[in-house]
């Protein structure tokens, strides 16, 4: 699996990352692909939720998080600079058989991680009955696009108040906040975020795809995508 780098090093916004994504998917001739990111304090939305239900909107403005779209299903999830975001391009139309594959590699990574963690039927990941990833799928005409949330670390005041799920929710689940659903991964390893990474990388990756200058510019275009009035809200 190649492991697709920009040619800079610095953070972009959110939906310049959900467009690299698509642009790879569509563009890049690779069976799988794969990249990891970080971003400023964020919230992202599934395709279908209705944003008031699932997002404290006045908290996010007042507290500077964006909030975004995507264009997979799937719950809202709280990001920033302490957690990973993981992505997944593979071809194929069986995104069941995507889903699997890229639950199976994480749980790789985190075995060799010295953790003990396992998949469910929704494709989140747990440590104990506590989900530590997350996963989204957005399917292309011959490709999927798997992404993820890996809880590393984070900012637990923002995760508590700028997600607002739904009372009856959590009481599916037996709990009584975002907080008591959720674990750290940096409670459970000894590694630091940057190991991390490299571990991720080396597990999963033989290879690089550097990304040229004028690929990011079409990247960019893809990014207009998100940030029209239907995909996005930006304070």
């Amino acid at each position: 699996m190649k492991f697709i780098s920009l040619p800079s090093a610095e953070t972009r916004g959110l939906a310049f990352y959900l467009a690299m994504e698509e642009y790879v998917a569509r563009h890049i001739d690779e069976p799988d692909c794969f990249f990891f990111w970080q971003v400023e304090p964020s919230v992202i939305f599934g395709r279908n939720q209705v944003v008031e239900n699932e997002v404290n909107i006045p908290y996010c403005r007042e507290h500077g998080i964006r909030m975004y779209r995507r264009k997979s299903g799937g719950g809202c999830v709280y990001a920033d600079m302490d957690n990973l975001m993981l992505s997944y391009m593979t071809e194929g139309d069986n995104v069941g058989f995507a889903f699997n594959k890229f639950v199976n590699m994480v749980l790789l990574v985190l075995r060799k991680a010295g953790v003990e963690a396992t998949g469910t039927s929704h494709n989140d990941i747990m440590i104990g009955d506590r989900k530590v990833c997350g996963t989204a799928c957005y399917h292309l005409a011959g490709r999927s696009i798997v992404h993820s949330t890996m809880l590393y670390d984070t900012n637990m005041a923002h995760i508590e108040n700028a997600i607002t799920p739904g009372h009856e929710k959590l009481q599916a689940r037996g709990i009584g906040s975002v907080r008591q659903r959720i674990t750290l991964l940096k409670e459970h390893t000894p590694l630091s975020l940057e190991q991390l990474k490299s571990l991720i990388r080396e597990t999963l990756c033989t290879g690089e795809r550097i990304l040229t200058q004028e690929e990011v510019t079409r990247i960019g275009t893809i990014e207009q995508t998100y940030l029209q009035e239907d995909f996005i809200k930006i304070l």
